[in-house]
């Protein structure tokens, strides 16, 4: 799908996380206070448009916001009192330009370009799957090894970040829960069935969260994998079945954000992920995904804005919860720290245009956003993966996503350069992209959050910088030999571009 990290994603220096709060004017103190509305959800029209209003959150303002919505033709879906963010379908062309001039009301406008009746298949690119052949192959060479997973011999990713031996000292604790923030994740699997905690689960499409039975599972097996395989790469368990992941001792929870019709992954639907996660105990959010329709949201556009901006009340409201929250840097070989972007893949629900834009004031949701976690992807041979975006000041840290082209292992029985992981149906796969670095950073923060059960989102974040190794800035860069650099890693004392503060390592985050 195209807005999944498969396919693109980064982190936040200091500075621009202090002008995102300081310009969206959030208040904590008041965003914790007040209660949650109850969702009121409405049909939509056939030319209706989604929308965020967000608003100062105290009762009386959000109760005079909705009654100027009514008035402006607008529907309440859901109302996020908590954090001021509301959902609101409106068929009327000037809503949001109305909205905007309303007391009370920060930030307003569309989450989408086209009405909420289109509709498109996208694709992220071809999963491999695991032939019966391979896995008879694997399985072999997997035997001779001690305490491995009969598929094991094919993860050479565990044993870059020295998960194999961690899992020996300690493989995370059940009280840590990785919600999957993504497609969906079929908990029926027998790899993640042990591990999977249905209480922390929901289907979020539409900005109303469905806890109902199943409700978080795929819509489409076959198409939907997605999150899937991200679950299995965090808690795959130790049970003598296919994979292990990098934390099979921790719990893994699906919360589905991905719309039914295009697959994408909407604004008011993130809200409600990153809300619900926090308000059921979740510890730790993977974030394998950019925030469609935009790939960058940029500031000086309203209707961008407000996608910053409740995206960005959602996300701090879980930090404060006690909630960490990793994303992936993407997979367009951006340079984050660029003076100007080209972006022409946006918006991705209806006509892409050509535009450039500056990276330091055009933001790829959540990733980019405040005390966010952003992970750039490697290969086996520890450099950085072709496709993975970067950043000096940007990436924070870096763990295996694969290299389908220029690092293949000469030692597993697959040679393989991609990740290999849980796949709907019972099934195993291998993909590839900074979607499978996220969760390999997720993994070791839970790790981390196991050892450390008091340690606060900031404090892990702390943790997961210090227990990196850093393999500092490649003296060239030229992966495909054409005698020009493909990218350009800046180098600091402490981090770099490339890397940030360096790959996770499981083992020393449980020594």
């Amino acid at each position: 799908m195209a807005h999944l990290r498969s396919r693109r994603r980064l982190g936040l220096a200091v500075p621009l996380a202090l002008s995102l709060t300081a310009s969206l004017g959030f208040l904590p103190a008041a965003a914790s206070a007040a209660p949650l509305g109850e969702p009121s959800v409405q049909a939509a029209d056939a030319t209706a448009l989604a929308y965020v209003v967000n608003t100062r959150p105290d009762h009386r303002t959000i109760e005079s916001v909705k009654k100027a919505i009514a008035a402006a033709d607008g529907t309440v879906v859901t109302s996020y009192d908590k954090i001021g963010v509301i959902v609101v379908h409106s068929a009327n062309p000037d809503f949001a330009k109305v909205m905007r001039k309303v007391r009370g009301v920060e930030s307003a406008g569309a989450t989408r370009t086209t009405p909420l009746t289109a509709a498109g298949t996208t694709d992220e690119g071809p999963v491999q799957l695991l032939t019966k052949k391979q896995a008879t192959k694997t399985a072999r060479v997997s035997d001779a090894a001690a305490d491995s997973e009969p598929l094991e011999a094919d993860q050479w990713d565990l044993r870059a970040i020295g998960a194999d031996k961690a899992a020996k000292i300690n493989p995370g604790s059940s009280n840590v829960t990785v919600a999957v923030i993504d497609t969906g994740v079929d908990d029926t699997h027998p790899d993640l069935a042990p591990n999977f905690s249905a209480s922390q689960s929901a289907n979020c499409v539409g900005g109303v969260p469905d806890t109902s039975a199943g409700a978080w599972r795929p819509y489409n097996p076959t198409e939907d994998y997605h999150g899937t395989h991200v679950a299995g790469e965090i808690a795959a368990a130790r049970n003598g079945i296919g994979v292990a992941g990098v934390a099979p001792g921790v719990k893994v929870a699906g919360i589905k954000v991905s719309d039914p019709k295009n697959g994408l992954f909407y604004p008011e639907n993130v809200v409600c992920a990153f809300v619900f996660a926090a308000d059921h105990g979740v510890e730790i959010t993977n974030n394998s995904y950019y925030v469609d329709p935009w790939l960058y949201n940029c500031m000086d556009d309203p209707d961008q804005k407000a996608i910053v901006d409740a995206v960005n009340r959602a996300q701090l409201y879980a930090q404060k919860k006690g909630t960490l929250n990793l994303a992936s840097a993407g997979n367009s070989n951006h340079d984050m720290d660029a003076d100007s972007i080209v972006d022409d893949t946006s918006p991705d629900d209806s006509t892409p245009v050509n535009r450039t834009i500056d990276p330091h004031t055009c933001f790829d949701v959540p990733t980019q956003l405040p005390g966010v976690v952003t992970v750039s992807a490697t290969g086996v041979k520890n450099e950085k993966s072709y496709y993975s975006s970067y950043g000096y000041g940007v990436v924070d840290i870096a763990a295996p996503g694969g290299d389908r082209k220029f690092q293949i292992p000469t030692d597993t029985p697959s040679q393989n350069g991609r990740i290999l992981s849980t796949m709907p149906n019972g099934e195993y796969g291998w993909l590839q992209g900074t979607s499978m670095a996220s969760p390999h950073a997720s993994g070791v923060a839970a790790l981390l959050k196991s050892k450390y059960p008091k340690a606060t989102p900031a404090m892990l974040q702390a943790l997961l910088k210090a227990q990196a190794d850093n393999p500092g800035c490649p003296e060239s860069y030229d992966q495909d030999g054409d005698g020009k650099q493909d990218a350009v890693c800046e180098s600091g004392k402490r981090f770099n571009g490339f890397y940030g503060f360096g790959v996770v390592d499981a083992l020393d985050a449980v020594d």
